[in-house]
């Protein structure tokens, strides 16, 4: 059957057309702000690779699509983390079932490239940071034959010194790992209970890169006790326990609920660090000294708060809800935070990030998505306010079970481009 369409009808196809045009407008134009990548888990077969989505943000409206040719792979299986160089060019994704690092180029157009896979000293990688020339992973287990799935021990940190390309090549491989005596990794122990296995929950090197904190709960006693161990950032990365080695405790949360820190992030001035605890549904918010953490007050978040960040710009601090599938944006002051509103998510946040390049979007990645895909929820931010309005078009299709987000301003400098 022929379809007839008249005047005013070929117009409206024209001008949705257009509309739909200038919302695709590709990396070579000028309206793409940032690429923004998320790992996914979900890949067919059980030695089949995790996925890499890659989108684009328009700057005006915040809309994001996802490239021409993506996804890529992982490189590996179950990718849960990642993280991007300092210098913006490369991107590091963690693939957990794996225990590897694959080291991937970034090209001007944001797509990936592999360069280099390396192996973390543990079992289980599960949360990376980079400041600097220092990649910081730890692991849920430390390595074989001191643990196994069978026989489970507390978990490690590791440094990877990154050898940052120069010139024409922007590739920034990761060294050896720092060596800690005769180990390769730093064990993350309780002195006054060595036995007792600690679970490492997320990492969180200071802008300033003098101190990184891993956040951990001792899975040994009931109710759970969350702790907070901090290291000093040595010359070529060596790790110095603080406080002799001794983690700050967090205590058990109310009504003698454990507490279990389930996230960790600092401010842009390295003077406050936040960790949110998913069993009592709060942010803990301390003050940094020398290293050292001094509580400040707790604010209630949402049910089950999975992801944190921090505006690098403004004072303000938003947390992602897994159980809630919400966001709580809070304004920062003297380091205390107040809750500024809750928006709604896709099913089950478990990351969140925001835009490098103007620090107006926020996006959520959704482990459930819309019940059968993945998404991304973004927002625009209000710089004067801290508030958040959903971007045009939200939320955005991603692979099934997304795991974590990175993202890079557009127009860094890097090669390897189609352009």
């Amino acid at each position: 059957m022929r379809m007839k369409f008249n005047k005013s009808s070929q117009l409206l196809l024209a001008s949705a057309a257009s509309l739909l045009a200038a919302s695709l407008v590709t990396a070579c134009g000028t309206l793409t702000t940032d690429f923004v990548f998320v790992t996914s888990s979900s890949a067919a077969g059980p030695n089949a690779y995790g996925q890499i989505d890659v989108f684009e943000i328009n700057k005006e409206s915040g809309f994001m699509r996802q490239i021409p040719t993506s996804p890529f792979p992982s490189g590996g299986r179950n990718p849960v983390a990642e993280a991007v160089s300092s210098d913006q060019s490369n991107l590091y994704v963690v693939n957990q079932d794996d225990n590897t690092i694959v080291q991937f180029v970034i090209g001007n157009d944001g797509k990936v490239y592999p360069q280099n896979t390396t192996n973390t000293p543990g079992i289980f990688p599960m949360a990376v940071a980079v400041n600097g020339t220092n990649l910081f992973v730890v692991d849920t287990y430390q390595p074989l034959p001191i643990c196994s799935t069978a026989a489970p021990c507390s978990g490690s940190i590791a440094v990877f010194p990154i050898t940052v390309g120069t010139g024409a090549n922007p590739s920034d491989p990761l060294g050896a790992p720092v060596a800690n005596g005769n180990l390769n990794y730093w064990p993350l122990t309780l002195p006054s209970n060595p036995t007792h296995i600690i679970v490492p929950t997320g990492v969180n090197v200071l802008a300033s890169g003098a101190d990184v904190y891993v956040t951990a709960y001792d899975a040994s006693v009931a109710p759970i006790r969350g702790y907070v161990f901090g290291f000093a950032v040595g010359s070529g990365g060596a790790l110095a326990p603080l406080n002799g080695g001794v983690p700050h405790d967090m205590g058990v949360g109310s009504e003698g609920h454990g507490i279990r820190p389930s996230a960790i992030a600092s401010d842009p001035t390295s003077t406050y660090v936040y960790v949110t605890d998913s069993t009592n549904g709060i942010v803990v918010s301390y003050s940094v000294a020398s290293g050292v953490l001094t509580r400040i007050d707790d604010t209630p978040a949402g049910d089950q708060p999975s992801a944190i960040v921090t505006d690098p710009v403004y004072p303000y601090l938003y947390v992602a809800n897994a159980l809630d599938s919400t966001v709580t944006a809070y304004s920062i002051s003297s380091g205390a935070l107040t809750s500024l509103g809750t928006y709604a998510t896709g099913l089950r946040p478990v990351a969140i990030g925001i835009d490098p390049s103007t620090n107006h979007f926020l996006f959520t990645v959704n482990f459930l998505g819309d019940g059968t895909n993945g998404t991304v929820s973004g927002f625009e931010l209000s710089p004067s306010a801290g508030t958040l309005l959903n971007s045009e078009d939200s939320p955005f299709l991603a692979n099934s079970l997304p795991t974590a987000v990175a993202a890079i301003p557009h127009n860094t400098p890097k090669t390897g481009s189609s352009h």
